[in-house]
């Protein structure tokens, strides 16, 4: 489980928001001064969505705020992957997003980015810490940071070889299943530990 939830706080591709935030919005029509003012509203935004999360996490629980997370990432992606499906060529020969779809597709990326925020990013590390029993609290948290860490250089990596090879839509159709196998994860899987004393902690 503790893989597991490493695991889905990559797959479902954050961190290509936050590495390739500039050159993704320019690929589809927006200037760099516009793709890199997106970049720092993003920021903004995961910065309140944590601070949200650390206001409740203590008092609705871990298991429901990875549901909500999931539930709403999975649509924000949907709504990104519909909208990159209706882009343009442009006369540039890049993506265009006319009409409803470039505002639809900042809007959702954005909402994406505050569902992560409020609840895989911050909550996974909290989970890591109390999940685990103390004999092997250590090495479960290396374990799963191991798998965390290569989650994300994997999807870091096949980024540019979707984009390439099957678009802007085709890789956050990647994940948005990822999001939406996620809830499945967290129904059946995740168990919540919120009130548990570390010590207490069972296998």
């Amino acid at each position: 489980v503790g893989i597991g939830l490493a695991t889905f706080q990559q797959l479902v591709g954050i961190n290509v928001v936050f590495y390739y935030g500039a050159v993704l919005w320019q690929s589809v029509g927006f200037t760099e001064a516009d793709a890199l003012l997106i970049n720092v509203v993003s920021g903004g935004l995961s910065i309140a969505a944590v601070i949200v999360a650390l206001l409740l996490i203590d008092r609705i629980g871990r298991k429901p705020i990875l549901l909500i997370g999931s539930i709403g990432m999975a649509i924000a992606l949907a709504s990104v992957t519909y909208a990159f499906t209706n882009a343009s060529i442009g006369s540039n020969g890049g993506l265009t997003l006319e009409g409803i779809y470039g505002p639809m597709a900042l809007v959702a990326a954005n909402v994406y980015v505050m569902f992560f925020n409020f609840s895989w990013g911050p909550v996974m590390w909290v989970m890591l810490g109390e999940m685990f029993p103390n004999q092997i609290r250590g090495t479960g948290l290396a374990v799963s940071g191991l798998a965390q860490w290569g989650s994300n250089f994997g999807i870091t990596m096949t980024f540019p070889i979707m984009l390439a090879s099957i678009g802007l839509a085709g890789a956050y159709g990647f994940y948005t299943a990822c999001a939406v196998i996620s809830i499945l994860f967290v129904v059946k899987m995740v168990h919540e530990t919120k009130g548990i004393e570390l010590e207490d902690m069972q296998g």
